[in-house]
């Protein structure tokens, strides 16, 4: 068992591990990183339940300060939430939770910078192949690293007092998982990232041993037992030996638990099942609930993008091309959305027209997208790479090479170059 393993750091020694991680987990789930992936994305955006009051969590999580700042952040205000969050943490200066606090939006406000954020990198391996650039920034990545330490030190300290203090054993698990998806997803440390998302399943199993009610636990727990019962079958044999243990049937009761009565997980709950239900291509069902969460938070640009991208996952290109219309509209209507990158509505604005064979529509859209400010330099090849392709596709191989010829001049050593030349001296023909 790995009840009481400690949190694994990926550098520094500073910290060792109580038990170690059998190398059956930490080697052989290195050959399948979309599954661990989604193992430690198990952390998007915690939000406050309108049930909550009927189960158990720590008394801050329902502070008044505290719900406001979880309220902002949905509308992806990240400095007007960490503000708030900062206050918090400064009354409450020896609390866990309130580090995981800062912690969490330190990180995802990083997530959403580097175009982390958007499901359609999650939706399928290709994200984790190392084929999508990041750029870290280090002054980030230590305050991250820092939040972490200090949140994990102080839920020790508490733990050292009372091992079987519930606070403190999900503060803990929290901050694990935090700290896990910033492995992962920045830093692609996939082992290092399994290691601390196994501690945090462990700290929030551990919580529901002792109080079946502290319904926020459900959610890591969930996560983990969805992506091992989706295992292969010859892994699934081999984690089991393990003593590690999941179906996709407990993981999703679970996480539609903590959805319909978590305190500060009913968010991100519905956000894991969205993402498992889109990669077993349930699109529809996926979108339901990003549709209920557009609903609950309008202002959030993810959610409105979320459910154009489904919409295109399942086909419904006229459906789709008319939500990217709406999300791009909203993203230029001044403070409507607090945090946008239009770039990604434009892109999927482009790749649903140019499924419905609108092409020149679809070439202007791709352009669009390219040349906007936020626009990172790797999507901006993706992009007019597409728009020389749909050029081509319209029988206009002169617009396509200079199309082409930008993508080889904004970055000349990249996939997408090598593929702008081969269509500069051939014409691309969708095959």
């Amino acid at each position: 068992m790995l009840e009481h393993a400690s949190k694994v750091k990926p550098v520094s020694s500073k910290i060792q591990y109580g038990m170690h991680v059998p190398k059956i987990c930490s080697l052989r789930l290195a050959p399948i990183p979309g599954f661990v992936l989604l193992a430690v994305v198990a952390v998007l955006a915690p939000a406050i339940s309108a049930g909550g009051e009927t189960v158990d969590t720590d008394p801050l999580n329902r502070n008044p300060e505290v719900v406001d700042a979880f309220q902002r952040f949905y509308i992806m205000d990240y400095q007007g939430s960490l503000s708030r969050f900062n206050r918090v943490q400064e009354a409450h200066p020896a609390d866990p939770i309130a580090t995981d606090y800062i912690l969490y939006v330190t990180l995802f406000q990083e997530l959403f910078r580097l175009d982390l954020l958007d499901t359609t990198f999650y939706a399928n391996d290709g994200f984790l192949t190392g084929h999508h650039t990041v750029v870290e920034d280090p002054k980030v990545r230590d305050e991250i690293n820092a939040l972490a330490d200090k949140a994990y030190d102080q839920a020790n300290a508490q733990l050292k007092n009372n091992a079987n203090d519930t606070n403190a054993l999900f503060a803990r698990g929290w901050a694990r998982s935090l700290e896990a998806c910033y492995l992962a997803m920045v830093e692609r440390s996939y082992t290092a990232g399994l290691k601390l998302a196994l501690g945090a399943r462990n700290d929030h199993q551990r919580v529901l041993d002792l109080n079946p009610n502290y319904v926020d636990a459900k959610m890591v727990v969930g996560i983990y037992q969805y992506v091992v019962g989706s295992l292969p079958f010859g892994f699934k044999v081999l984690v089991g030996i393990a003593g590690i243990h999941g179906t996709k049937a407990a993981g999703m009761a679970l996480l539609q638990d903590s959805a319909d009565h978590g305190v500060i997980t009913s968010v991100e709950s519905r956000t894991a099942m969205m993402i498992f239900l889109r990669r077993d291509a349930k699109y529809l069902q996926a979108k339901e609930i990003a549709e209920g969460l557009a609903r609950q938070y309008p202002r959030d640009f993810l959610f409105a993008l979320e459910v154009a991208n489904l919409s295109k996952d399942a086909g419904e290109g006229m459906k789709a091309i008319a939500a990217y219309r709406r999300v791009i509209d909203d993203a230029k209507r001044q403070g409507y959305y607090p945090s946008s990158h239009l770039e990604l509505p434009y892109f999927g604005l482009a790749d649903s027209l140019r499924g419905q064979k609108l092409y020149a529509e679809a070439a202007e859209a791709y352009r669009q997208g390219a040349y906007l400010p936020t626009t990172s330099p790797e999507l901006k090849r993706r992009s007019l790479l597409a728009a020389g392709e749909v050029y081509d596709l319209m029988n206009d191989h002169n617009r396509a090479r200079e199309q082409y010829q930008a993508v080889i001049d904004a970055g000349s050593d990249t996939a997408q170059a090598d593929q702008a030349r081969k269509f500069q001296r051939a014409a691309y023909t969708g095959r």
